[in-house]
């Protein structure tokens, strides 16, 4: 059935407001934003109509939905916060009126190839912060309204929400498949030792810029990482996943651990400005009879040997990565792994609270962890946040050396 005349621009605005809440109302991202921009056309009697969205890091408008226009999606244009039509309104945060459409008010060709001669654009907000622009076009010259700039600003708001369910869905499936790819579920078989891991993460992406890392180098001593990017979220594990292919690039050419975070210092400085970054490198002799530790600024591991009061590996701790030059050259120290010891690696959200000194977090981990196998060593370190929702994210590595007589 054909929709009544539109009567007034109240009426057309709860129109609209319905169309947008009925989609809402099920989170199909994509046919609300078609949906919307069907209206939108038909509210406006324009020709176009397209929803750009901002690529924050990037400072670029990227096209994401659009009717009339479609090819400015297929193609992935991209157009720079400031430059042209679309640009100019990101960049002054208002709405634009342009009655009649040049080539210098363009940095997209499609609008030109399609015709355009007059458009109306407004930025989309989300509490205040931009998320993209919201335009319209004709085919022929028109001057818009107050009301019709009003009614494309709701739409605006609409698309908003819309924008902001997308991009929650986005980052969360990125953020899973870094998961997958970054923190593998099952460890290597390692000869001589048993290994075992946790991670958690203190937010509801899945993933952060905490990591652990367990390989074996060719030389057959065993490369063992834990490390922490500063932040939350997609941002830090992006720079968390670049960060740990740089770091097993450097380990294949350096036999000292030092060198190796030294190495990754003047990366992270150089390509990941700003990223400060806490590091542990250890590398575990083929006899696993010797642990070589170099700590970037780091919690240090804790050590548990049968017999013996738990401890942690009395290793110097240098400056963390990424904060420019360093007071001084960072250093590599031996530790002996006794048989049926126990290395547990860790990161601060374990041990660190907001209303205690990290101190007392980091004793009730050496009071609890002991030499056992390390699934349980990873449990009972993880007891410690058993009654709590992780404020940080949190990785736990243990490894456990087999006695000679249990692995022969």
């Amino acid at each position: 059935m054909d929709d009544p005349p539109l009567t007034s621009v109240d009426e057309r605005l709860r129109r609209l407001e319905a169309v947008a809440d009925a989609a809402l109302s099920h989170l199909d991202v994509s046919d609300l934003l078609d949906e919307l921009l069907d209206r939108v056309r038909d509210l406006l009697e324009a020709d176009t109509a397209a929803i750009l969205l901002l690529d924050r890091h990037a400072r670029q408008l990227v096209p994401t939905a659009a009717k009339g226009l479609e090819d400015e999606v297929r193609q992935g244009i991209r157009i720079p916060v400031g430059e042209g039509f679309a640009g100019r309104i990101a960049a002054e945060r208002r709405p634009i009126v342009i009655p009649e459409v040049s080539v210098s008010d363009l940095a997209s060709p499609f609008l030109l190839h399609r015709g355009v001669r007059s458009l109306l654009g407004v930025p989309i907000f989300a509490a205040g912060e931009l998320l993209g622009v919201l335009h319209v076009g004709t085919l022929q010259p028109r001057e818009f309204a107050a009301d019709e700039i009003r009614l494309l600003e709701l739409a605006a708001d609409r698309a908003s929400a819309a924008g902001r369910v997308r991009s929650q869905k986005l980052e969360q499936a990125a953020a899973l498949a870094l998961q997958r790819s970054l923190l593998p579920p099952q460890l290597p078989a390692l000869p001589g030792l048993e290994a075992a891991a946790r991670y958690v993460p203190g937010h509801g992406f899945g993933v952060g810029g905490d990591w652990y890392d367990l390989f074996t180098l060719p030389s057959g001593w065993l490369g063992v990482v834990i490390g922490d990017v500063s932040g939350h979220g997609l941002a830090s594990a992006v720079v968390m996943g670049r960060i740990r292919s740089a770091l097993r690039a450097y380990a294949l050419v350096c036999d000292d651990p030092a060198q190796v975070l030294t190495l990754l210092d003047r990366k992270i400085h150089h390509f990941e400005a700003g990223s400060l970054t806490t590091a542990l490198y250890a590398m575990i002799s083929p006899d696993r009879q010797t642990i070589r530790i170099s700590c970037a600024g780091h919690l240090l591991p804790v050590l548990a040997v049968p017999g013996r009061h738990t401890v942690l590996a009395e290793v110097p701790v240098d400056a963390p990565l990424g904060i420019g030059r360093t007071p001084a050259d960072r250093r590599t120290s031996a530790v002996e792994f006794p048989a049926d010891g126990l290395l547990l690696c860790y990161t601060d959200g374990l041990v660190e609270r907001r209303d205690r000194i990290i101190d007392v977090g980091i004793k009730a981990l050496t009071d609890v962890v002991t030499a056992e196998d390390p699934q349980a060593a990873c449990d009972t370190a993880m007891s410690l946040v058993a009654d709590e929702q992780p404020g940080d994210d949190i990785a736990v590595l243990a490894l456990h050396r087999i006695p000679a007589e249990a692995g022969s």
